[in-house]
């Protein structure tokens, strides 16, 4: 494929993707450095969602991932390499493919148990990395490991930490995040407030993460998708389509990946596995600031998210209910023993000084509908109120029509007028 080729190909993937600024210098970088061509624009296709993008909804993407990162997913597809020994071989050698390439007695040196190291080398053997990196590429999904600017900050510092993570979607490390979480045989009392819940948490900027399961999972992750907010899921299984549990709830996926993320621990082609779901928790917990619990009974899953919340240093809501209602005897419980109790969303954004928390003011992502509105963000602040005057003066925009669009504006909730004409960021 030649400069003439390809430029054609970029020109019409730029005209698909609607608008991405690419340049020839950028070609000439890909030939120089020997890239496939087709196999850049094919990845490019795959990373890059096609038409204008939605407020609130973003992607960014990655072409070039770090060397060891095929050794992980490789590593990873061994059922006798988990994070702990995954950390050991990290820590030992000045690379995974050094690990991965190792003999015996170097495995040993590691920290691995004889038999683990014979078994690495005799499964190694059937697993090809490149390959096995293909058919993540096929299914749109990308790895995130520890040593990655992309991992999440807040899972560093639990104890149990994944040391990579399969990612569909946009995975940001510094978003302030809470986890939902309750039964599944949820009762119209419990839906009810996981709407209202997800609906003003996700609408004042805060990521909401959840497991996607049946119940209090999927009403909030729907409130989220609905209003185009971020959410997390975390499975279970592996977030290739086939895996998806439930099968019911592989549409809201993708919805998911277009407005946040779906991420796992598991390989692609894990199934559902009882086993799996506990550790899962775990991340949906360690992700987050806090955790909340929505009805659950005394058996309930949600209470070992609660105690891996507890663990990690992580705040615990609960909503109270009825003392009739079994779908209640867990969160009345968790109340009893020290959890805040969540009876509105104040509760909780109160609880993280929401007004001057500046995490969760990173997380208000407001996206200007306009070259003006982003000139007058860009000019206002949270704390110090400006006024009409000199924001005109600061933006150069004719005062009849700022004052027409910070109208507009206060209207979509972007800022706020405090009296006198002064405004600021809401």
């Amino acid at each position: 494929m030649n400069h003439k080729e390809t430029y054609h190909d970029l020109q019409l993937l730029i005209k698909d993707l609607g608008g991405v600024a690419f340049t020839f210098t950028l070609i000439n970088r890909i030939v120089d450095n020997n890239i496939d061509l087709a196999l850049f624009l094919a990845r490019l296709r795959m990373k890059i969602p096609a038409g204008p993008t939605n407020i609130g909804c973003y992607h960014t993407f990655s072409i070039m991932s770090s060397p060891d990162t095929k050794y992980y997913n490789s590593f990873n597809l061994m059922p006798q390499i988990g994070p702990i020994r995954l950390r050991k071989l990290r820590a030992y050698f000045s690379s995974l493919q050094n690990a991965w390439e190792a003999n015996s007695s170097e495995l040993r040196a590691a920290g691995l148990e004889e038999k683990i190291a014979e078994k690495i080398i005799e499964n190694r053997k059937k697993i090809d990395p490149d390959v096995e990196l293909q058919k993540l590429e096929k299914e749109n999904i990308k790895i995130v490991t520890q040593d990655d600017k992309d991992f999440p900050k807040n899972l560093l510092e639990i104890s149990s930490s994944p040391m990579m993570l399969y990612v569909k979607g946009e995975l940001l490390p510094d978003e302030f995040c809470i986890g939902i979480v309750g039964s599944r045989k949820i009762s119209e009392y419990g839906k009810r407030i996981a709407e209202d819940f997800a609906r003003g948490l996700s609408g004042s900027g805060v990521t909401l993460v959840s497991g996607m399961a049946y119940g209090v999972d999927t009403i909030a992750h729907w409130q989220c998708v609905k209003q185009k907010q971020r959410t997390i899921a975390v499975l279970g299984s592996g977030i290739d389509e086939k895996s998806i549990y439930p099968s019911s709830n592989r549409q809201i996926a993708k919805e998911i990946a277009t407005c946040g993320c779906v991420i796992s621990e598991y390989p692609i082609g894990t199934p559902p596995l009882k086993q799996n779901f506990p550790a899962r928790n775990r991340i949906i917990s360690g992700i987050s600031k806090g955790v909340l619990v929505i009805e659950a009974s005394h058996t309930s899953g949600s209470l070992h998210t609660a105690r891996f919340a507890l663990e990690q240093n992580r705040e615990v809501f609960a909503v109270p209910g009825s003392i009739y209602s079994k779908n209640s005897e867990g969160t009345n419980n968790l109340i009893k023993m020290g959890a805040k109790s969540a009876c509105k969303i104040e509760d909780i954004l109160e609880e993280f000084n929401f007004e001057t928390n500046p995490e969760i003011r990173e997380a208000k992502k407001i996206i200007p509908d306009s070259p003006e509105e982003e000139l007058i963000l860009n000019n206002l602040s949270f704390d110090e109120a400006l006024h009409i005057d000199k924001l005109a003066i600061a933006t150069q925009i004719k005062t009849a029509s700022l004052s027409s669009l910070l109208t507009l504006m206060e209207m979509k909730g972007m800022i706020k007028e405090i009296g006198g004409m002064r405004y600021v960021k809401k």
